[in-house]
């Protein structure tokens, strides 16, 4: 199998360049191909010589995966769906979400995960692997709206910190110059708290961060989402009080509201409690129904009251819209299935 350029950095693309007896700026060159240019054949890339091209091609591809099947909701929301490594029956999906002003791309991080929230499809699944850096930028320069893309959220499938060395090397393709060039302002990194990574993501890079805390009470908690054994939310809290979000960088909590489980006045005022002199903000998520699992969503109604008692409490909160969920798009739904399966 030939090994993949995509995700390489200039300076790793130009290592390989020397050793099939090219020169070292053609790392550079090969750079703009497959970042600025988004090339997907080596032999297009017309300014490195025939005979190097060919050199190359003996070792290397560009590794751009193709989706292997599209879905398209009424909303307009698309979902892809990729083949991992090359092979289709392996697959996760990426969720393209469009608006008035900008195009935000779900992106997955993982085959399946293996963290296990109840609630969750791609939790419930299990974990089958990581995807390589070439695995999670084929999601953004394979898709029909690639030169259109304005934002990225990682919070497809998959724990984005448990690949952190390649979700990094994403970013890095994503923020840097010789890359695509967006401001951090336009990636949003969604965790349950992965303590050991999550310093390593706020010293090592500028982009947003999303944390998935659904419910302040530890015991309740660990009831849908085993990690809070490991690393319980009070823990990943202290930490974050550690940093300045008052800037350009923001912290948000993800919080899906079910009814009779975490959707009352005393989870509200627990909420406040736990992040109380931490700037950040609350997104209420409306839970979407998956089998084999007991509970419902939390009534509009009630949602409604959630958000107002923050709010009065100091605490800005918004219920985030739902969208794609007619083609299982939406949070919590995604399980790399193709529209026959």
């Amino acid at each position: 199998m030939k090994e993949r350029l995509l995700g390489k950095t200039p300076e790793e693309l130009s290592i390989l360049a020397q050793t099939a007896s090219l020169p070292a700026f053609t790392g550079k060159q090969m750079a703009k191909w497959l970042y600025q240019k988004r090339e997907r054949d080596l032999d297009s890339m017309t300014d490195i010589s025939k005979a190097g091209r060919e050199r190359l091609s003996e070792k290397y591809e560009v590794g751009q995966a193709r989706p292997v099947d599209v879905a398209i909701s009424s909303d307009g929301t698309k979902k892809y769906l990729f083949p991992v490594d090359g092979d289709s029956s392996n697959a996760v999906e990426a969720v393209m979400i469009p608006e008035a002003d900008r195009k935000t791309l779900c992106v997955s991080s993982q085959a399946g995960c293996k963290m296990g929230c109840r609630f969750c499809m791609t939790g419930r699944q299990g974990f089958h692997g990581n995807l390589s850096s070439a695995d999670i930028l084929s999601q953004f320069f394979a898709i029909d709206e690639a030169g259109e893309l304005t934002n990225a959220v990682f919070m497809g499938m998959g724990e984005p910190l448990d690949n952190w060395e390649n979700v990094k090397r994403a970013i890095e393709v994503l923020t840097a110059p010789w890359g695509l060039g967006w401001s951090p302002k336009r990636v949003t990194l969604s965790t349950i708290g992965v303590l050991p990574k999550l310093r390593q993501y706020l010293d090592e890079s500028k982009c947003h961060l999303a944390v998935s805390l659904h419910n302040p009470f530890p015991e309740e908690r660990l009831e849908f989402m085993p990690v809070e054994k490991n690393w319980p939310i009070k823990d990943v809290v202290a930490l974050l009080k550690q940093y300045d979000f008052s800037g350009q960088r923001r912290v948000s909590f993800e919080y899906t509201l079910f009814e009779g489980w975490n959707d009352s006045p005393r989870h509200a005022d627990a909420l406040l409690s736990l992040l109380r002199g931490l700037e950040c903000r609350v997104n209420l998520i409306r839970f979407h129904r998956i089998p084999d699992f007991s509970y419902s969503p939390a009534a509009e109604g009630k949602m409604e009251l959630f958000r107002d008692r923050l709010s009065s409490g100091g605490l800005t909160s918004t219920i985030r819209a739902s969208r794609g969920e007619d083609i299982f798009a939406a949070c919590g739904l995604l399980a790399g299935k193709n529209k026959s399966r």
